[in-house]
């Protein structure tokens, strides 16, 4: 059910940045919003098996929808001179909604509250988020004179090189959601792992504040290239404690809990330079576009992540899985250095 979800949510990302550039941004936004919401009443009512996939599949469409369109809205409303700014909060905002949401479920879960209670939770806050979404003041989009269906009006075509960069760059990021935790007790690790995680979303935090500015001087691809560089040394330091374990469990107890940080200043960093890079390669009227290549770029490399990690951990073991998503950093390095990064800096519009 949950592979519902996010395939439905990968294939409408296309064309939901098409719909946004089409019509009316914030109309659209807030009609996938109130989907989205609906849905967890839906779940609440949902008493056969095939009802619940149905409502799953509508709610990935939603998400995959309302996640594009509230990017493209803040874009809208930002001054461009501090817009990775306000992408970088914006970012900060989903990452505490990311952290709080499933901690809270877990929390009602193990004190035995029912699913409809949990649900019915997840529906107030939804509500909530619903209304504040209704006063956000968007500027006026004028009608955009529209060429005939062709590619580039679902796909950001000069961000094809900085979607490959970023998508190779985020199957080792899935490899690490998903299998972070049996690769720590694959190589001995005791320690609670789920402080990895808490640890990575405070060095989410903290970079968002700072890279933010940064990119809004210009220094797009170079917080981008320093995010790179961090991102690379963290991978390999993780593949390197599953020897490292046979030394000294204390030392890669530590390390491993520092690179959860580090891992999380780095693409905490990249992220909103990343974001902008995309829509500095676009005009106004395909902002939505954009948004949805860069996001789309995202959720693909997560994809391959999730299967290969699983894949290669299966035949060899997690440590060997994670030697190839450190491999494949340093390729999304170089690439992004002699290819994405001259690319977007020849072609960018502002």
């Amino acid at each position: 059910m949950l592979s519902c979800y996010t395939i439905s949510s990968l294939c409408i990302r296309p064309f939901s940045g098409y719909f946004l550039d089409t019509f009316a941004r914030k109309p659209l936004y807030l009609l996938a919003y109130f989907i989205f919401t609906l849905i967890f009443a839906g779940y609440i009512i949902a008493g056969l098996l095939t009802l619940f996939i149905i409502f799953r599949i509508v709610h990935g469409i939603s998400f995959g929808m309302v996640t594009v369109g509230g990017n493209t809205v803040v874009i809208d409303i930002m001054p461009s001179s501090r817009r990775g700014e306000g992408l970088g909060y914006y970012g900060l905002a989903n990452n505490l909604a990311m952290s709080i949401g499933p901690m809270f479920g877990l929390f009602l879960h193990s004190g035995g509250a029912s699913y409809t209670t949990i649900f019915s939770y997840a529906l107030g806050s939804c509500i909530l988020g619903f209304f504040a979404a209704t006063l956000v003041k968007t500027p006026y989009k004028p009608p955009v004179k529209r060429a005939p269906i062709s590619l580039d009006r679902f796909i950001l075509l000069k961000g094809l090189p900085a979607g490959l960069s970023l998508l190779l760059l985020s199957i080792p990021y899935g490899m690490t959601t998903n299998y972070v935790a049996m690769y720590a007790k694959q190589i001995g690790l005791t320690a609670e792992t789920g402080f990895f995680f808490t640890l990575m979303a405070v060095g989410m935090a903290v970079s968002r504040l700072f890279s933010g500015r940064l990119v809004d001087k210009g220094m797009i691809t170079q917080v981008i290239s320093a995010g790179l560089y961090l991102v690379c040394f963290c991978y390999f330091a993780l593949t390197a404690c599953g020897w490292l374990i046979g030394w000294s469990s204390t030392f890669t107890t530590i390390l491993f809990f520092f690179i959860s940080l580090l891992l999380g200043i780095g693409f905490g960093t990249m992220f909103p330079a990343y974001n902008t890079l995309f829509v500095n390669l676009a005009p106004n009227s395909q902002r939505g576009t954009a948004t949805s290549t860069y996001l789309t770029s995202w959720d693909v490399g997560l994809g391959i992540g999730m299967l290969s990690g699983g894949y290669i951990a299966e035949i060899a073991s997690f440590r060997i899985a994670y030697l190839f998503g450190a491999t494949l950093t340093v390729v999304s390095l170089l690439y992004f250095h002699f290819k994405a990064g001259p690319h977007f800096l020849k072609n960018k519009l502002r």
